[in-house]
Formats: C-alpha cells, sequence, structure tokens
C-alpha cells in the first residue's frame, strides 16, 4: 500500500487556530496532527531531463549525482537539479542500466548552458558513462551534443545508437556517446510541505520518511535540496538588508519568542521542509501527498503546513487539503 492509498480520517476543523485554521487529522498510526488550510505555491522554470547510462549502477549514480551538485534553488544556485531515480537496461538505448536527473533553470537559454557544463564536466568525465535525452517528444530542442561535440577536436563522428542520433566523442577510456539535442519544457518548481516537529529527530525522521515515500512512489519529480530536505527555508526578500531572500523567520524556532509574526506553537521546536519540482503539476502535486502521509505517520509531527506568499510568487497552488483528498 502506497501512503496516498492510506487512510486519513478527519476528526476537526480548528477556524479559531491563532496561527490559521486547520484540519485535525487522525493518521492510521492513530496519530492526531493539525494539517494548516493552505497552499504551496509554485511557478515555472524551464526543465531539461538527463539519462545517464553507464556499464553498472554504480557508475549511472555516481554521474547522476555529481551533475546535480550546486544546483538546490536558483535564487543563489546556477540551476536547481536533482535525481529522479534508476531506469532498467531493458528501457535504455545502449541496453545498460540508467538514471535519470532533471535539470532546471529561468531560461532555455540558461538551461542549455548548465546542461552542457553538467553533462561536458560531470557525465563525460565519468568513466563508462553516455548521455541521453529522457524527454523525446518535447517540441523545444537544445543543440547540447552538438555543441559538446567540439572536445573531440575534430576526431568526433556522428552516429546511431538505439534509433538516436549521437555523437561519438574520444576520450581516453574510448568514446564518450551524448545525444545531438535535448528536449526542454515548462516545468514546475516549488512545490512545498513544511513539517512542524516536537523536536530535531522526530522532524529529520518525518522528512526522511517523506523523501523516501516520494522517491518509491513517484515519477517525473526532483527534490533539489540535500537529501531531499532544506533546514533553511526562505522568504521573499529581507526585512534588513538589499536580498533576494532571507531566512523564513515566522518558521526559526529560536525566534518564536522574538518576532510578532512567528508561526510556531509553543511545542514545536523544528521545523523542515520539503521542495519539489516536477514535469507536470500533477506529478508534483501527487508527490506532496505521498511525502506528507509518510511525515503524518512519524510520532512528534505536530504539524504540516507550506510556504506560499499569497499568490506573488507564482501562478500554481497545491492545496494541502487538494493533495492530501481531505473536505
Amino acid at each position: 500500500m502506497t501512503q496516498s492509498e492510506a487512510t486519513l480520517k478527519v476528526v476537526g476543523y480548528d477556524d479559531k487556530d491563532k496561527f490559521g485554521p486547520c484540519f485535525l487529522v487522525k493518521t492510521p498510526a492513530g496519530h492526531v496532527v493539525k494539517v494548516a488550510d493552505t497552499f504551496a505555491e509554485m511557478f515555472p522554470l524551464w526543465a531539461g531531463r538527463v539519462l545517464i547510462t553507464a556499464d553498472d549502477e554504480k557508475w549511472a549514480l555516481t554521474a547522476a549525482e555529481v551533475a546535480t551538485g550546486f544546483a538546490t534553488s536558483v535564487i543563489m544556485a546556477p540551476a536547481e537539479a536533482g535525481v529522479e531515480g534508476l531506469v532498467s537496461k531493458e528501457k535504455t538505448p545502449d541496453g545498460r542500466v540508467g538514471a535519470l536527473i532533471q535539470i532546471y533553470n529561468r531560461s532555455r537559454f540558461d538551461l542549455k548552458t548548465q546542461m552542457m557544463f553538467r553533462i561536458g564536466q560531470c557525465i563525460m568525465t565519468c568513466p563508462t558513462t553516455a548521455a541521453f535525452d529522457a524527454l523525446p517528444n518535447a517540441k523545444r530542442r537544445l543543440k547540447v551534443g552538438r555543441s559538446l561535440r567540439y572536445f573531440g577536436d575534430g576526431f568526433q563522428k556522428k552516429g546511431i545508437v538505439g534509433g538516436r542520433k549521437v555523437w561519438r566523442i574520444p576520450v581516453m577510456e574510448g568514446e564518450f556517446i551524448v545525444e545531438d539535442s535535448f528536449g526542454a519544457v515548462e516545468a514546475i518548481a516549488g512545490g512545498n510541505f513544511l513539517i512542524l516537529a516536537k523536536d530535531k529527530n522526530s522532524g529529520l525522521q518525518a522528512a526522511e520518511e517523506a523523501v523516501k515515500a516520494i522517491k518509491n512512489n513517484v515519477s517525473e519529480v526532483i527534490m533539489p535540496f540535500p537529501g531531499g530536505v532544506c533546514r533553511s527555508g526562505s522568504k521573499a526578500g529581507s526585512m534588513k538588508y538589499k536580498l533576494k531572500a532571507s531566512t523564513n523567520h515566522p518558521f526559526c524556532p529560536t525566534l518564536k519568542s522574538v518576532v510578532a509574526d512567528s508561526q510556531l506553537p509553543e511545542e514545536v521546536n523544528s521545523v523542515y521542509e520539503v521542495v519539489i519540482n516536477g514535469l507536470t503539476i500533477e506529478a508534483v502535486k501527487r508527490a506532496m501527498g505521498e511525502g506528507i502521509r509518510a511525515a503524518l505517520n512519524v510520532p512528534g509531527v505536530l504539524k504540516i503546513s507550506a510556504g506560499n506568499y499569497g499568490g506573488k510568487l507564482g501562478p500554481y497552488k497545491a492545496f494541502l487539503k487538494e493533495v492530501l483528498g481531505l473536505s
């Protein structure tokens, strides 16, 4: 049974809670947890999807992990990226085990640049790997492999692998094979939920269980933060400095008695955020539902909420009551 198939029972609705209306939900494990009657606010980014193949799972995942480094948030990182999952050798163009990654950016131009950098510096350099497009039906095409071919210094050759046009670039190991072009689509970034817990241990356990459930049960999504978990959620702008973003002070436990707009009950001492990007809004919503249900079953989780800016950040919304099927 997946988390989305587990039954949550609404045992009450508190519209007088000082931090905003919320559902009182009884989990299959018997815990009663508050779920804020709010939404996660999401925005569009351009996405590319790369299928990395290798002689074995170890090197496919090594390339995937390195190629998605320093890519948590476009607030300061040059991209948002993450590992989507493994692909069996029966489903890859060259009959070898594969790993899927997704890379996001604000524009197609910036996306192409990041895909070239990451494929060229992190996948081409990794033993035994090849790189193929994993969005073959995308109308927008980025000439990534066609640009990377110049590394071959004139010795590169055209080729066909699994019916795909590729470039065979000579390297010291033998050849690096990269597809000629990669698809780009408008995708969804910023899906999220907040886990409010009584302490760090229970909060982190809940976040880890949420990430595990999403990875096991949902495709077409990534979680770009370290291990899928963010401990330093941000708000837009700053109250004191000229910054694009700063610490999300209403959800910082050490500031409960310092700021007037704290959103944390007295018993909450740790908050973790799970951020989700996906190729479709439906995939992001499924992932949110799976993750929240897994988190709710961990003792010590007191409330689930989500980050939004009243609709000012982006055009997409995922209401917690919708992703959880509450009414």
